[in-house]
């Protein structure tokens, strides 16, 4: 439960936690071979990894950037409550990684960042919905990386 009056508190740390958590999980339904929410794997490549139909990461980097999501959650929820300086520290470099995510999709080259995110569709997929969406999660975030104990 949140304490008032420390920085940190409020929605947005346990907001940025559900929807990590969230992409988390889709990553993971990803490592199974699924396509969804899109209708085939061929859409799925260009429309979500932007890379040319049959050429979309493997099961392992999906798994990876589960994982990866996964501690992002639970940094900008708080944990590990015994290590707040820990939560700080890896939630700023949650809103710098997402914050960096977000301007480079918006400028269009997040092939600078995931290599082979290149195809004209997922670029404007990115510019309109992916890199407002890692921006918006880095705001999101901020507050965590500055909390002075842990609020969630």
């Amino acid at each position: 439960m949140s304490s008032p009056g420390h920085p940190g508190d409020g929605a947005g740390p346990r907001a940025a936690a559900v929807a990590f958590t969230a992409l988390g999980a889709l990553h993971l339904v990803w490592a199974t071979g699924s396509s969804w929410p899109v209708s085939d794997a061929d859409h799925q490549d260009g429309a979500l990894s932007g890379r040319p139909p049959g050429q979309s990461p493997g099961p392992v980097a999906c798994v990876a950037v589960a994982g990866l999501l996964g501690t992002a959650a639970a940094l900008v929820a708080g944990d590990p409550r015994s290590h707040p300086r820990l939560t700080r520290l890896g939630s700023a470099g949650i809103v710098a990684a997402f914050t960096t995510r977000g301007l480079l999709g918006l400028a269009g080259r997040t092939d600078l960042v995931a290599p082979g995110a290149t195809t004209e569709r997922f670029r404007t997929l990115d510019r309109r919905y992916y890199a407002p969406l890692c921006l918006t999660l880095a705001a999101l975030s901020a507050p965590a990386a500055r909390r002075k104990h842990y609020c969630l």
